[in-house]
């Protein structure tokens, strides 16, 4: 796994170039207030045992009203759940840099002494732990609607609670004007409870360290 600190714009731009491989497909990238937060979603950082399909059925029992249109399956459900800061098994990703960078930085006030993170992942890579590889298409990345993913849906999920699948990177409908935003992409866990920066030879993952004394001057120069 590669690690370097930044602590200006150019240092970050820097790291991305030299990070920038086209054959191994698209780079997401995801913020951290702390450097110390691991790549693991809240669903799995939940100690008190609830599972995920108590916690989807009392979201639902009162949330139905927050949506536009009754969502299709668990995963639309899962989307608005991750919208409203309900645990999820989801972890929120961009496909810009500068989007993950003002993530890591926006409230640096309220995380005193401590230094920031912004994570690159090569999806294409993460995916191949999984076996999700496409013969024709070397950066195929599944959406939700595909077969690769139907294991991963809660029902299946709870279902197969003795099975255990690494995460995989996944595309989603932007159909919020967050997401849109955002250039919003998503990582979703199974059962197995393990960081994405765990997993595997770590190849696919990166780790920027902005230090403590630099997140001021960081966001002083996104907002330019």
């Amino acid at each position: 796994m590669i690690e370097r600190a930044i602590t200006s714009i150019s240092d970050y731009l820097d790291a991305l170039r030299d990070n920038h491989d086209p054959e191994s497909g698209a780079t997401w990238y995801r913020g951290h207030a702390r450097s110390d937060w691991t790549l693991l979603p809240g669903f799995m950082r939940i100690t008190t045992g609830i599972s995920e399909t108590t916690l989807l059925n009392r979201f639902r029992q009162s949330a139905a009203m927050l949506a536009d249109k009754s969502p299709r399956n668990s995963f639309d459900w899962m989307f608005l759940m991750q919208h409203y800061g309900v645990p999820t098994r989801l972890l929120d990703w961009s496909e810009s840099p500068l989007v993950a960078l003002y993530f890591a930085v926006d409230e640096f006030n309220k995380h005193p002494d401590a230094d920031a993170t912004v994570w690159c992942l090569k999806p294409t890579l993460l995916n191949r732990n999984a076996n999700i590889v496409d013969k024709v298409e070397g950066s195929y990345i599944p959406s939700f609607e595909d077969d690769e993913l139907k294991s991963y849906a809660t029902e299946s999920v709870r279902q197969n609670a003795r099975i255990e699948l690494l995460p995989v990177a996944t595309i989603a409908t932007r159909n919020n004007p967050r997401i849109q935003a955002q250039m919003g992409m998503f990582t979703i866990h199974h059962n197995k409870q393990i960081a994405i920066e765990d997993v595997g030879d770590q190849s696919h993952v990166a780790k920027y360290l902005i230090p403590d004394k630099s997140r001021a001057a960081l966001l002083k120069e996104l907002r330019l």
